[in-house]
């Protein structure tokens, strides 16, 4: 066989290195959306077809419509004047030859987070802090504090805006944090964590705020719950403060609008309240839980198998907390697992094919069972 490789397949590769490489910087091609099974990362089993979808920043919490259709998620890129989580929504492309292009949702001022698409996909929920301030709020200085720390902004309230009309309805109005929602699957309900009795709590009303229910009440962060597909139960993360230090200084933290997200586990729950259940038992954080399409199994992040709290990576587990499967295999951080509705794909965000950079971005990919 003659060494010189010949000039079609000198075109191919350069294409593949294009398409599947490391991205260059600013580069927003419709080629670079391309689906490429080489950001598959070894031992990724039930991944086909993976596509980065979003190209720089921070992008992250990414959920589909209910028709599987769009995604909705929040993001962060200072070098395109975006300071702090804004909230952006965008159709699916329907082939590989062009770019996902989302459009903005917020307002650009104040601070957005954890969106999610009502039923009929003619609006979105989400939570923000515009109404305050027009600047991004302050973020806690974590050297000060000497730990990794979220605030928790008194100033979040929880708004619906019509895509159609830009019509916004607030739905919540006090000076507590409320945020974290999401809708339920016959999109008559949402849930959402709530300070509002002092201390970080779950709570389910009706899709136009009225009808609040309290759903736990057990000391510690209960957050980022989901309904399941049936509409019957709530999958969340939770802390646990036990010890009589951990119990002061969670207090401490919460009495600054602040908590400390490293130890959680992931929990179910009646949406009436009842059969409360600890799914996972792994240690350190496990977070952003959301059912598997049957509802018999449950997807989250997990960095309960590092050294050093890192890396992140995803895992699935039976809802009766039995079957444990490592779904990703990366060195760096994958989490906001989310599947369509239709059970075809999943959504998550992940620092993979970054160019070493810290930029988290969104891939979606076919999901094999």
């Amino acid at each position: 066989m003659s060494k010189k490789i010949p000039q079609l397949i000198v075109i191919v590769l350069v294409v593949m290195q294009t398409t599947c490489g490391v991205f260059k910087k600013n580069e927003r091609s419709a080629i670079n959306s391309l689906p490429c099974d080489s950001l598959i990362l070894p031992n990724e089993t039930h991944f086909v077809n993976m596509r980065q979808l979003t190209f720089g920043g921070d992008n992250a919490e990414a959920y589909w419509s209910y028709d599987s259709k769009q995604l909705v998620f929040q993001k962060t890129y200072e070098k395109e004047g975006i300071s702090c989580d804004q909230i952006y929504y965008g159709t699916l492309p329907k082939d590989n030859n062009n770019a996902f292009e989302p459009k903005r949702l917020s307002s650009g001022e104040g601070r957005t987070t954890c969106s999610y698409f009502t039923k009929n996909g003619q609006s979105i929920l989400y939570a923000s802090t515009h109404d305050f301030a027009s600047a991004c709020p302050p973020v806690p200085d974590k050297k000060l504090i000497g730990k990794y720390v979220w605030p928790l902004y008194t100033e979040f309230e929880i708004y619906i805006k019509n895509i159609k009309t830009n019509v916004v309805t607030r739905l919540t109005n006090n000076k507590y944090y409320d945020a974290e929602g999401t809708v339920s699957p016959d999109g008559s309900k949402l849930v959402f964590t709530s300070t509002r009795n002092g201390d970080l709590d779950l709570y389910v009303c009706d899709i136009d705020g009225s009808n609040v229910i309290q759903i736990t009440n057990q000391l510690g962060y209960d957050g980022g719950a989901f309904f399941s597909p049936d509409g019957k139960q709530l999958v969340f993360r939770t802390s646990r403060p036990s010890s009589d230090e951990e119990i002061i200084e969670y207090k401490e933290l919460l009495s600054k609008n602040m908590v400390a997200p490293t130890n959680m586990e992931v929990f179910t729950v009646n949406v009436d309240g009842s059969n409360m259940k600890q799914i996972t038992k792994l240690g350190k954080a496990n977070w952003a839980p959301s059912y598997h399409p049957s509802g018999k199994k449950i997807i989250f992040a997990s960095n309960h198998a590092s050294l050093r709290g890192f890396p992140f990576n995803l895992y699935m587990i039976n809802i009766d907390g039995t079957g444990l499967e490592r779904i990703t295999n990366s060195t760096q951080f994958d989490a906001f697992p989310m599947f369509s509705p239709d059970g075809k794909k999943i959504a998550f965000s992940s620092n993979r094919n970054n160019n070493g950079g810290r930029d988290t971005n969104i891939f979606i990919a076919d999901w094999v069972d």
